[in-house]
């Protein structure tokens, strides 16, 4: 028994199962894409924070992915092993953004696709759904909507404030009212017509109105 002879059923023949240019291929492929994909992220990217690393993981997880998948099709018994050793694989880190989930999810369907040979497919579908992103994520869908808060001592300020809300906003709503012994607080949903600063003047110059604060936000925590 030669050195060949033990691991001709195991690792020899593992060896000669698949191709090293095929596999360069789909690597180089998953980078170039995984790479498109990191540049669609960075450039559409509305959230709070931007984290880079999520960015490279990007890359990362489409090459891996590709990588496994080149192995499972390559062998029905590695297969069948793989399936029972991912199954134990738990994802701890929190998901902020919905879109990021988008984006986690291209980035393995593309590397599924690309290890199953299906070059075609992952290029020209990852182009459709870059194009799409940018398109959607780049389009404005209305004014800029704010929220205001006013601080006023009696019932007269608040109507004076409703009234001036209702002539300068295009849309305004009411999100909450509160009532203490120090006064009334109005929280509004507002989407201006014009210059933010010439509301905040207007209502802080009614008399009975101790403070105005307006601030800006993305719209996707209020309806």
């Amino acid at each position: 028994m030669n050195f060949s002879d033990i691991f001709k059923s195991s690792f020899l023949e593992n060896i000669n199962s698949f191709s090293v240019l095929d596999v360069l291929i789909t690597l180089g492929l998953a980078f170039v894409l995984g790479l498109f994909i990191y540049i669609v992220y960075k450039k559409t990217y509305s959230g709070v924070m931007y984290s880079d690393a999520f960015g490279v993981s990007l890359i990362a997880m489409t090459m891996i992915t590709s990588l496994v998948i080149v192995a499972v099709t390559s062998n029905v018994v590695l297969s069948l092993g793989m399936v029972g050793a991912l199954s134990i694989v738990r994802f701890r880190t929190a998901i902020k953004e919905p879109m990021d989930i988008a984006f986690l999810f291209w980035a393995i369907g593309v590397g599924i696709v690309l290890g199953a040979g299906l070059l075609p497919l992952a290029i020209i579908g990852s182009a459709i759904i870059g194009v799409m992103i940018v398109i959607f994520s780049t389009r404005k869908v209305g004014l800029t909507p704010y929220i205001l808060v006013v601080n006023c001592n009696g019932k007269e300020a608040q109507k004076a404030t409703d009234e001036l809300v209702l002539k300068a906003a295009k849309k305004s709503i009411l999100k909450s009212k509160a009532v203490s012994k120090d006064g009334i607080e109005l929280t509004y949903e507002i989407r201006l017509k014009g210059d933010d600063s010439e509301v905040v003047n207007e209502i802080s110059d009614l008399d009975g109105v101790e403070n105005v604060v307006l601030v800006t936000y993305n719209g996707e925590y209020m309806s």
